[in-house]
């Protein structure tokens, strides 16, 4: 079974018809066939954040989106611990030259632990860390 670590920039293209990334999106999920999909705690925080601000109906959408991606069983949260902040905030420290988020940082050491190489994302940062960014334009 494919494994996928999915960023907050596909959930936000996939939930708001107005990303510019959302076709994409949508073609990539729709090609996925059986699949585990992987996130964490940081990264639906971090979702909700970017569409806090939208129209209500796309704040709705992404509230919706959060609540199945809970319920789904292919879809593996990995909760936020102190750990896992700490491990975050250190590889953050260790790479003063990159523009990094915190929740980039703790994706990735996730990403290394469970051994994926791709993520659903548009974040050049992953590729940055030898990742392949499967929303990326080639």
């Amino acid at each position: 079974m494919k494994r996928l670590f999915a960023d907050t920039s596909y959930w936000i293209a996939l939930t708001n018809s107005f990303d510019q990334y959302h076709v994409k999106a949508v073609e990539v999920s729709s090609a996925l066939g059986n699949c585990r999909l992987f996130t964490t705690e940081a990264v639906l925080t971090e979702f909700l954040n970017a569409l806090a601000d939208k129209a209500p109906l796309v704040r709705a959408a992404a509230v919706e989106t959060v609540e199945t991606i809970l319920k789904n069983s292919q879809v593996t949260v990995i909760p936020h611990s102190r750990r896992t902040f700490s491990r975050s905030l250190a590889f953050y420290k260790a790479r003063p030259d990159k523009g990094y988020s915190l929740t980039d940082c703790g994706s990735m050491l996730l990403m290394r632990e469970r051994r994926l190489r791709e993520a659903l994302t548009t974040d050049r940062h992953f590729e940055q860390e030898g990742f392949i960014a499967l929303l990326r334009n080639r």
